[in-house]
């Protein structure tokens, strides 16, 4: 854990590194999916994830959130400009928009080396339909601060590592730290979901195919579909093996071995452990842990970007506050309940739904959510944190006490509900044309 009566340690809590993926569907003036080639081919920044039409941006490290989202940003104007002059928009939603039938949905075509991509993309679109795949988001990936480690490392073992000198015991004591957060996140993870859902509505033809409806919108109770029961998870609950990275990487690989996934990637989990360099199993073995990813985050269509940076910031509080606390094993039990937390979280009224925490309590999701929030407002007072961090923790808050004003899920159903259709293209149109005026 982070040792925050070591001074040191404190001062630099907050320093990190930030990266993004985003994933939105290039579509028609009039609201089809696209079925034109991907643009980007050559650039490493922006390439695609299920479909030929769905962009996926990943951007550089940054050291700071307002960097990443200002990078964020960057790629989707520079997209929208692009795609504009072939008459296309980015879809700002991340429930999809009409949807023929699942032909109208491409899958992405890699050629050559990379040819085995379209294959497990085949794959997918057997085992789960090509409905599911359209649904998009953000993941948030982060790392804390190689300073910030080592002087931790130092606070609890007494022993001081340089930068590019770090030992196997190091590294281990480095992957054990992501270990324990990662294992704290299943039981508290789902807060995000409550705080960054953005989905409530669909088109009608994701659930009867080819619909049409001139002003129609199809609302499920859901704050975020993709989030939800509805969306991304697999057939069974994964129980993980947190007690090394070796027995973690494991219990992953159990599950690829009795052949209920086809790879790794196919665990539809919300929270992964990345390591350095290509993304196997067998590198984080080896290499360790390098950063932590956070998968349920809806696109923000309030925002161009698609996501607010102060929910950035909070994402990176959270972690922090999570890694300061002592560890606590989850039982298999507490595995399976976290699950259905992370679905319960996923729901418009969170009076409506009960989330049950570690230690049996149980609330509905509105109560969770505050006490979480006052939790980390103690904590963050506690070692007089700036203003900002209070500033970036009251905006979360107004979101669970004033959700018709602040939750993104409800401000979204009230816009968009009455021609979800023509009033999503106006925005993709408005958004293009502020990108238009930046080039």
């Amino acid at each position: 854990m982070l040792h925050i009566n070591n001074p040191k340690v404190r001062r630099l809590l907050l320093t990190g590194n930030f990266g993004l993926e985003k994933e939105m569907l290039r579509v028609t003036a009039d609201g089809h999916m696209a079925h034109t080639p991907h643009p980007f081919a050559d650039d490493e920044h922006i390439t695609r994830d299920f479909c030929e039409n769905q962009t996926e941006i990943n951007t550089a490290v940054f050291k700071s959130a307002d960097e990443v989202v200002g990078n964020l940003y960057d790629h989707t104007r520079r997209i929208q400009q692009r795609i504009a002059k072939q008459g296309e928009l980015l879809w700002p939603f991340s429930n999809p928009p009409y949807i023929r039938d699942e032909e109208d949905i491409p899958v992405a075509q890699f050629e050559g080396g990379r040819s085995s991509k379209t294959a497990y993309r085949n794959y997918l679109s057997d085992r789960y339909g090509r409905y599911k795949m359209t649904l998009s988001g953000i993941h948030f990936n982060y790392s804390f601060s190689g300073d910030l480690i080592r002087l931790n490392y130092k606070a609890e073992t007494g022993l001081h590592v340089k930068k590019g000198e770090e030992t196997a015991a190091y590294r281990a004591y480095e992957s054990r730290l992501y270990l324990d957060l990662a294992e704290r996140l299943v039981s508290y993870g789902w807060i995000m979901t409550v705080l960054t859902a953005a989905s409530p509505i669909l088109d009608p033809s994701f659930f009867e195919q080819g619909k049409q409806e001139k002003n129609g919108a199809t609302f499920v109770g859901m704050a975020s579909v993709r989030c939800s029961e509805l969306g991304y998870w697999n057939a069974f609950t994964p129980e993980l093996d947190y007690s090394s990275i070796g027995a973690y990487a494991d219990s992953i690989q159990h599950y690829v071995d009795k052949g209920w996934i086809k790879a790794p990637s196919e665990l539809y989990y919300p929270i992964r452990l990345k390591p350095r360099g290509a993304n196997r199993l067998e590198t984080l073995r080896e290499q360790g842990v390098n950063h932590i990813e956070l998968r349920m985050i809806d696109l923000n269509p309030l925002r161009l970007e698609g996501i607010d940076v102060r929910d950035v910031k909070f994402a990176q509080l959270l972690l922090v506050w999570l890694a300061a606390t002592p560890r606590q094993p989850i039982t298999s039990k507490d595995q399976m309940q976290a699950i259905a937390n992370f679905k319960n979280a996923a729901h418009y009224d969170l009076r409506t739904v009960k989330i049950v925490m570690p230690d049996g309590e149980v609330s509905t999701a509105t109560e969770a959510a505050l006490k979480i929030l006052g939790s980390m407002r103690n904590f963050f007072l506690g070692i007089d944190a700036t203003g900002e961090v209070m500033d970036v923790l009251d905006y979360q808050y107004r979101k669970i006490t004033s959700p018709e004003d602040y939750r993104y899920a409800w401000i979204v159903k009230r816009v968009f509900s009455e021609g979800f259709k023509k009033k999503g293209l106006q925005l993709c149109a408005n958004y293009s044309a502020l990108a238009a005026e930046s080039e």
